[in-house]
């Protein structure tokens, strides 16, 4: 359907929207855009509605980064604001009759934006098209409820008559029935596609697993969609919502993990050795694996990420696998039939989707195109951990910065991009005098 077309079902089974909330993805999954009156669907439709395109790649604080080369450097040019089809949605939590829908930046000619993290993984995706091959993925993602806070410099604390420890706990499931029902309601109403919710391990923390889809571009949506409803439907009952990797520093951090399989032409899943290790899938693990030190920088791409990465932590720390092993970057939950799937747990809930997916199938694509042979898995007794990932985030930019790999999946003027907003924001970061410095060294010299 056209837009309009869409536009006119939407009104037909909830009325005409006061507003349209427009979302533009930028490289952090901050969204950005604009509201336009209901009335004015149609300026939408005509590419009346412009926005810059340098709002695709701010850093995190907001600003422009000069060495980018976008932004007033070049004159800061628009773009033509393009709904994308299937996201017009309600949106629940809103007072009124709200809608939304993603967007794009398009040129003068009606080409979206090279700059489009979304565009990014739809050309990984027409590299599996090429083979014969279609990508099925589900992701699960963690996220922590809070008290809400006065400021943002306050620290965050979980609700009241929290357990320290509450993994799987049904009767803290059932105290929080009225907001995790409300959520799991304006996921339904947005089509957002949810699975199971459990009670994580950290107190306030829960996650929920998506059903799986051979769509990828929808699956990514979806876990971009989701963390904006959350931090929604909970602001109105008075608390806050967090998918930041680590907020608390002695309790497990917030992951978003991702399932994936493939199928060919004949919908059967290649993955399926049928008992014994398939080897495509052999392949395709080898390839996430050895992509995952180049790949860092997508999968924890903010300061705080690497928090998430220390000694006790839930998280995986290097490239490891095994077959049913949750302290390995790569899990393989089933092997045979049509679930055999790796799972891949190094992301953060702080990402960007689109890139982490994009970084994930393109590291899978390596192991097809150039199958290696893979080390001993975790849960057997010659296995043994590789060498744990960067600890530090501006070594894993630097390489990124460098990696073929990261060249051709995203095309070298992205990483050119992607390299320099993170630079950027590590030398603004830097440049903050924390509370620990003042604690423990104002009074000492």
């Amino acid at each position: 359907m056209t837009f309009m077309e869409e536009f006119v079902a939407y009104c037909d089974e909830y009325g005409a929207p006061e507003r349209i909330e427009l979302l533009l993805c930028d490289i952090n999954a901050v969204l950005r855009g604009k509201w336009l009156p209901g009335e004015q669907a149609e300026k939408l439709a005509k590419g009346g509605v412009r926005l810059p395109m340098s709002t695709y790649a701010p850093n995190i604080l907001g600003y422009e980064v000069e060495a980018t080369g976008l932004g007033i450097v070049v004159g800061d040019p628009d773009g033509y604001m393009q709904p994308i089809s299937g996201t017009l949605k309600p949106v629940p939590w809103q007072d009124g009759n709200v809608a939304q829908v993603l967007v794009e930046l398009t040129d003068t000619e009606g080409k979206i934006s090279s700059l489009s993290t979304r565009e990014m993984l739809r050309g990984v995706l027409k590299r599996f098209e090429q083979k014969g091959l279609r990508p099925v993925t589900a992701s699960e993602l963690e996220f922590y409820v809070l008290q809400a806070r006065e400021t943002s410099r306050a620290e965050p604390a979980p609700p009241k008559l929290t357990p320290d420890a509450q993994n799987y706990d049904m009767e803290l499931l059932q105290r929080k029935e009225p907001v995790l029902t409300e959520i799991l309601d304006a996921a339904a109403a947005q089509g957002l596609d949810t699975d199971t919710l459990i009670a994580e391990y950290g107190p306030g923390q829960f996650e929920v697993n998506f059903h799986h889809t051979d769509d990828a571009l929808a699956a990514a949506d979806t876990a971009l969609m989701f963390r904006r409803l959350v931090r929604g439907v909970v602001a109105r009952h008075g608390l806050e919502a967090t998918f930041m990797a680590k907020p608390y520093a002695d309790l497990p951090g917030n992951g978003m993990h991702l399932h994936v399989s493939l199928i060919d032409e004949k919908d059967r899943n290649v993955f399926d050795g049928g008992g014994p290790l398939s080897e495509t899938l052999k392949h395709a693990v080898g390839g996430v694996l050895d992509s995952m030190r180049d790949m860092q920088a997508i999968f924890a791409p903010h300061l705080n990420s690497y928090r998430r990465f220390g000694l006790g932590s839930f998280a995986p720390a290097g490239p490891e696998w095994g077959m049913d092993h949750r302290g390995a970057a790569v899990r393989l939950p089933e092997i045979a039939g049509p679930g055999a799937r790796l799972e891949h747990r190094i992301a953060g809930a702080d990402v960007n989707p689109y890139l982490v997916f994009a970084a994930i199938l393109g590291g899978i694509l390596d192991g097809l195109d150039h199958p290696r042979d893979l080390p001993p898995p975790l849960d057997t007794s010659d296995g043994s951990q590789a060498p744990p990932l960067a600890s530090d985030w501006s070594t894993a930019v630097e390489q990124f910065a460098q990696s073929e790999l990261a060249k051709e999946i995203f095309g070298e003027n992205y990483r050119h991009v992607y390299t320099e907003v993170r630079r950027d924001e590590i030398k603004e970061l830097a440049s903050i005098i924390t509370p620990v410095e003042y604690r423990y060294y104002l009074s000492r010299f």
